[in-house]
């Protein structure tokens, strides 16, 4: 069974390091002249399917957007992971879960088990409960070939009390979750299956990504006010581990296709730039 490291690994150099959210809410609906309900937000995730399915390494579809419509909303989620599956992209879900023992695995089943609906490549989660909590995920991506991207560094000016506070060790809480996850990705080629979330805004971060070994999401590009040569000051000399994401700096375009298609290619252009620039 081929990992996620390396089907990851393969989009990035077929398609280009770009990540595409799918963020229905309602300014961006309003904005597309939709309506603020089930039928915009199917009507939006499919024309991002259209318009970028075929073009993108990975889709991003945060599920709060859907499941705020309770079941007729994650329907469309189904629906769109499945369109997703039939363009080639990677779908990474982004739902941020976390929990322990059964209620994590029950996670996993839903998120990374081929039997469940709502199947994807890869999906976000919170170690904040610790990051051996995350153990039957990680179990269940390895199983069937699955990822997770677990939280570390987020763009939030909030994280950064939780997540830079210095333990009786002496490392930092990010700088902790980040061993544990070189950790899961050691040995793998040409990269693991595990990867951390490293907000694009959140500058020197004066910690040490060199031994991840896995993908480094980059959100908060664009419309949050991170630029794609943000990615050298944050990343230094990991670039060719990163898959920097854009959400409303890209969606905002729409909904014509070729608009939407156009913004997707100036950010991948960008992020080539930015990520080639130190002889990546």
């Amino acid at each position: 069974m081929e990992t996620f490291g390396s089907r990851l690994h393969r989009a990035m150099a077929e398609r280009g390091p770009l990540c595409v959210g799918i963020d229905p809410h309602p300014a961006l609906l309003a904005r597309w002249g939709l309506s603020d309900d089930v039928d915009g937000v199917a009507r939006f995730s499919e024309t991002v399917v259209e318009a970028l399915g075929e073009r993108v390494a990975v889709v991003k579809p945060q599920s709060a957007f859907f499941e705020r419509f309770g079941s007729r909303g994650v329907g469309v989620l189904e629906s769109i992971i499945r369109q997703l599956r039939g363009t080639g992209a990677l779908v990474l879900l982004d739902v941020k879960r976390g929990d322990i023992g059964s209620t994590v695995a029950a996670y996993a089943d839903a998120y990374l088990d081929p039997s469940s609906p709502m199947y994807v490549d890869a999906v976000t989660a919170s170690p904040f409960l610790g990051v051996g909590s995350l153990a039957p995920m990680f179990d269940t991506a390895r199983k069937h070939g699955g990822g997770v991207f677990v939280l570390a560094l987020t763009s939030n000016p909030e994280g950064a009390s939780v997540q830079r506070a210095v333990g009786a060790d002496g490392r930092t809480v990010a700088q902790t979750i980040i061993e544990e996850i070189s950790q899961l990705n050691a040995g793998a080629e040409p990269l693991g299956s595990f990867g951390l979330v490293v907000g694009a805004t959140v500058g020197e971060t004066g910690h040490d990504l060199s031994g991840v070994g896995g993908p480094l999401l980059a959100p908060g590009l664009g419309a949050q006010g991170g630029r794609a040569d943000d990615l050298r000051t944050v990343f230094g000399n990991e670039l060719s581990s990163v898959l920097p994401s854009y959400s409303r700096e890209v969606l905002g375009a729409g909904p014509d296709h070729a608009a939407l298609r156009a913004a997707a290619d100036r950010a991948l252009a960008d992020c080539r730039a930015a990520l080639t620039a130190a002889g990546q």
